[in-house]
């Protein structure tokens, strides 16, 4: 009679930290910057990678939806700068406040709303994260002031650095160069792409962002470094997006198959982190692996009530353009089509 042998592995077989060196940070105007080195707890470690891939998945359902011409309009998807959005949000709290740009999925799903009313809001459902009317570019929660079409407007961004430096707020501005302003390339659209040095007399950092500990690391430094009281900070995070600018966009007009490729090859966030869990006993590839099967289901399921909650009723149009303010009435397309708006 043959025999068969199980193997099986249990919590106490797994480490439960492990140190990794990371990239240094570059300085701007600072005597000293984040650690090089960072502390990976196993419970973290799972976290992160539940979280990045959770995100990766959602945001190819949204491709497959979009395609499906279910989700209309704008869409921005976040796939390859899943390490920014976690790496930010686990460095600061929860009582902070995040603005983001139009890119702004992953950074709905980090801030604690649920895939099932992210995918409801993208395909414009009363169960989505604000009933259906923002779609892919505006999507709120608590502290959470959702995404904003004009990014880096030149002007404006400088009249911010200086009004911030001036009063020392307590804010850290964040570039996501990932490394196209829509279809321009940064060597292309500047002359000096050392965009952590643009705050001028504003201290800079640029970091490695396909590295979720060296976003965590250099976030936790520049949130302390604000709530010291010494003012406002930039970091430009390196990153990389895989699809295109938006969903009209190829992604491959004005770069080849082949960078994209290179890039997911040696840079993918994900990747980094699982092969560091599983080299250091954090996790075991069979662990990793059922984390991606529950991530699968969740994201075949928000996607199932996404595409079967019912659109607002036309009545709402007109509500929730103020907060707690008595209801009023709100011209429609016409004079004589009136909403009544409530808070």
């Amino acid at each position: 009679a043959s025999r068969v042998m199980v193997a099986s592995r249990n919590y106490a077989d797994f480490a439960n930290e492990a140190t990794f060196e990371i990239k240094p940070c570059d300085l701007h105007r600072l005597e000293e910057g984040p650690p090089t080195t960072a502390v990976l707890t196993r419970e973290e470690g799972l976290h992160y990678y539940k979280t990045m891939q959770t995100i990766r998945r959602m945001e190819l359902k949204s491709d497959q939806l979009y395609k499906q011409k279910i989700i209309r309009g704008f869409c921005h998807l976040y796939d390859g700068q899943e390490a920014c959005c976690v790496g930010l949000e686990v460095a600061i709290k929860p009582t902070d406040h995040v603005i983001t740009a139009y890119r702004a999925h992953g950074f709905t799903y980090a801030r604690g709303v649920p895939v099932r009313e992210i995918l409801a809001e993208l395909t414009g459902r009363k169960g989505g994260c604000v009933k259906g009317k923002g779609g892919s570019m505006h999507m709120y929660t608590k502290n959470f002031y959702g995404g904003n079409g004009i990014v880096g407007a030149q002007g404006q961004i400088f009249e911010t650095y200086n009004m911030a430096a001036l009063w020392k707020l307590p804010c850290i501005f964040i570039c996501e160069n990932n490394r196209y302003g829509m279809g321009t390339s940064v060597e292309r659209a500047a002359a000096s792409t050392d965009y952590y040095k643009r705050g001028d007399f504003i201290p800079g950092l640029r970091v490695d962002g396909m590295d979720v500990l060296c976003v965590r690391e250099a976030a936790k430094f520049a949130a302390e470094y604000c709530r010291a009281g010494k003012g406002p900070i930039v970091m430009e995070l390196q990153t990389y997006r895989y699809h295109g600018h938006s969903m009209s966009d190829p992604g491959i007009s004005y770069r080849t198959r082949e960078e994209i490729q290179e890039v997911r090859s040696k840079s993918d966030p994900i990747t980094l982190l699982k092969d560091r869990m599983i080299n250091n006993n954090l996790a075991s590839v069979e662990e990793l692996k059922e984390i991606d099967v529950a991530v699968r289901k969740e994201i075949e399921e928000a996607a199932q009530f996404a595409t079967t909650d019912p659109e607002p009723p036309l009545e709402e149009l007109g509500n929730h353009i103020y907060f707690n303010e008595p209801p009023f009435e709100v011209r429609g397309p016409n004079q004589w089509i009136k909403y009544k708006s409530l808070s």
